[in-house]
């Protein structure tokens, strides 16, 4: 499986800020994972929604979002969606560390809906599947139960800014069993070689993508990539949405394979996952990182 490589040990200066950034995170990670697996995942839950979201300014772009999307919600409503939001990403930033714990804890999940008899049908068939989803709820929890029903998701991933950082998240996506692979030319041929062998990919699909077509995503216009429906297309894979909510223990998850999205042209199939993606939105608010810049149409 392809990693990240180890960054230098001697940064330059034009690196320092993500050198003392990425040992700040380290310290974070390595004191939580101390804790218990409940207390760990409550604990980071409650740093990202009270130091590190409103210190970074996410706590403000939230709002930002939630002003523009839910004007029919007052200000008290847009501060406890932003606020269940962080708490929520900080939960998920800590899940997907906890390498061991958070997969174990999956494999008793299992998943829902329509989509499960298809995504088991294509598999017995050799058939592709891209499974999609956005950054919602804890999106890593389906894809390790499916592993742990012995499919074979691959995963396809973005590379962070910081490479300090990165080095260390590459491996936690590793860990939960299946490729991973980063976008770009060389990461494009591994997941393409996976997807005409039969397996399985997951994608997610929900943020600003430069240049790609301008969508509707909860009733305002939003560049959205269309590659996943381009993918589906190509190979003849089922394009199915997916969706890990998470429960009122804050712990637990609930998840959903939604019907197949037919195949007709790249966009449609594009606006099909966003109206998918919305109603999930709309039903679970706090439960969607409200802290990416979404809306950002335009930009050319």
């Amino acid at each position: 499986m392809p990693s990240a490589s180890a960054p230098s040990s001697d940064p330059t200066p034009g690196k320092i800020s993500h050198y003392l950034s990425n040992a700040l995170i380290v310290s974070l990670i390595r004191l939580a994972l101390v804790l218990p697996y409940g207390a760990r995942v409550a604990f980071m839950g409650r740093v990202v929604q009270h130091v590190i979201g409103p210190v970074a300014g996410y706590r403000r772009r939230a709002l930002g979002n939630l002003a523009r999307i839910r004007p029919d919600l007052d200000s008290t409503a847009h501060a406890q969606i932003a606020s269940g939001c962080l708490n929520n990403v900080g939960r998920t930033f800590i899940e997907n560390y906890s390498e061991r714990d958070f997969p174990k804890r999956m494999q008793g999940l299992v998943p829902q809906g329509a989509g499960v008899a298809a995504l088991r049908e294509a598999a017995d068939a050799g058939r592709p599947v891209i499974l999609v989803t956005g950054h919602f709820g804890n999106y890593e929890a389906t894809r390790a139960a499916l592993v742990a029903q012995n499919y074979d998701i691959g995963g396809l991933y973005r590379n962070m800014k910081n490479p300090y950082f990165n080095a260390h998240y590459v491996k936690t996506m590793e860990a939960f069993g299946g490729p991973v692979f980063p976008q770009g030319r060389k990461g494009t041929a591994g997941f393409v070689r996976h997807l005409k062998d039969g397996g399985q990919l997951v994608l997610l699909f929900d943020q600003h993508v430069q240049g790609a077509p301008v969508l509707d995503f909860m009733g305002e216009p939003a560049r959205t990539a269309v590659s996943a429906a381009e993918l589906a297309l190509r190979y003849d894979a089922l394009l199915i949405p997916f969706y890990s909510i998470r429960q009122p223990d804050g712990l637990s998850f609930e998840s959903v394979l939604e019907a197949p999205v037919p195949h007709s042209d790249a966009q449609t199939m594009t606006q099909a996952l966003n109206d998918s993606l919305a109603a999930r939105v709309k039903a679970h608010p706090e439960q969607w990182f409200w802290v990416h810049r979404r809306w950002r149409s335009h930009e050319p």
